[in-house]
């Protein structure tokens, strides 16, 4: 088949989150079918990446949208009613190219990523297409309710939840739409009356993120992985540290928290300490995660599955987690991760793994066969083809 990807983010480098997604996806469909991309760039560094892209992709298309142009659209919000996260995105110069695009080359099926991408192509009923949401993202909103902040803040994200959650259905214009984790289908179905979804988990490299003889006898280093300028990672960590990780402290005063993860901000600077350290960019996550004993997700809002959990469990780390994402993972708590919402429960779930060589390496190898078993994304990769096809009517 002939495949058009539309993406928000060049998925290159292919990191975290939207880029890494696209680039394994598309790395696995390219010798089975023609790839083409069109996609954003933020930075004059992003185009430096054209090259690499070209080795997946029959063809690499690249929108410039630095980011004063993007704070410059969301001005627009004072009378236009769609939500920041699709006016951020909005671009005159897409679809001129997108257009020209269309007009060139005639594709059996378009994968369009993220909400923030769906007016591109909603009004095209002639172009098989896909609308890949990566989570609820009115669920993420919502959750997000239950934390405290000021007023400002609290008055704009509320706001901002009402015209996500009411954009949302733009969904059900699309032929099918995927989203990561069932928790997440469920609420879309329920929210949107939505009858066009379908599962498509996150996936692991489990060319990268494999068990590497882990030594499971040490019980000193508990990690967090992730993007350290996300605000569900930001919140995670400050809790961890300020109503966790002292109960950890009291049976195990030599533990260490690592918090590795590109571009922290001042809240999560702040947090270092001898025992607490921020490692910034990691370039070889997977040799961190070996290097852990327990690897903790705190979360208290965000929706979709989390890949910090994912890849632990790839590498037989045990895990302890809250229920951010948890029921998307489709497992029972101990099955590779340990699920508590109390911070109390939290930190007695982590003392409990590093009370027990035997509980760690239990724990550690059940996630192993959960995630050889269905996040792989060799198979995320042959589902999607699937949907693909599909749309396509092929």
């Amino acid at each position: 088949m002939k495949i058009l990807f539309l993406a928000n983010r060049i998925p290159y480098p292919p990191y975290r989150g939207d880029k890494l997604k696209i680039y394994n996806l598309a790395k696995r469909l390219k010798d089975k079918h023609e790839l083409y991309l069109l996609t954003f760039t933020q930075t004059e560094e992003d185009k430096t990446y054209k090259a690499e892209l070209e080795k997946v992709f029959k063809e690499v298309h690249l929108v410039h949208l630095p980011k004063w142009k993007s704070a410059m659209n969301c001005l627009a919000a004072a009378w236009d009613s769609k939500p920041l996260q699709v006016l951020y995105f909005r671009s005159a110069e897409m679809r001129h190219k997108l257009a020209e695009i269309l007009k060139t080359h005639s594709f059996d099926a378009v994968h369009v990523q993220h909400l923030r991408m769906s007016p591109y192509l909603v009004d095209r009923k002639d172009i098989p297409s896909i609308l890949d949401l990566p989570d609820a993202f009115s669920l993420y909103w919502e959750r997000r309710k239950s934390i405290k902040r000021g007023a400002l803040q609290q008055a704009f994200e509320n706001i901002e939840q009402k015209r996500v959650l009411k954009y949302e259905s733009i969904l059900k214009d699309y032929k099918l739409s995927l989203v990561c984790s069932q928790e997440d289908l469920e609420y879309l179905e329920q929210r949107h009356n939505a009858s066009n979804l379908r599962l498509l988990p996150n996936g692991v490299d489990l060319d990268t993120f494999y068990p590497r003889q882990h030594d499971y006898s040490h019980n000193h280093t508990l990690l967090f992985t992730g993007n350290m300028d996300y605000a569900p990672n930001v919140d995670a960590v400050v809790y961890f540290v300020k109503e966790i990780l002292p109960k950890v402290w009291e049976k195990f005063p030599a533990v260490k928290f690592i918090i590795a993860g590109q571009r922290p901000i001042g809240k999560v600077t702040e947090l270092a300490s001898e025992k607490v350290i921020i490692t910034g960019f990691v370039k070889d996550l997977a040799e961190v995660y070996n290097e852990a004993s327990v690897v903790v997700a705190p979360l208290r809002f965000g929706a979709g599955t989390q890949n910090k959990v994912l890849e632990a469990m790839a590498m037989a780390v045990p895990v302890v987690c809250s229920n951010i994402g948890f029921k998307g993972l489709g497992i029972a708590s101990g099955e590779g991760a340990i699920m508590h919402t109390d911070p109390i429960e939290f930190a007695n779930g982590i003392n409990d793994l590093l009370a027990s060589q035997t509980l760690r390496e239990e724990v550690g190898k059940k996630g192993l066969a959960v995630i050889r078993s269905r996040f792989g994304w060799d198979a995320v990769a042959q589902l999607l083809e699937k949907y693909l096809k599909e749309v396509a009517g092929k």
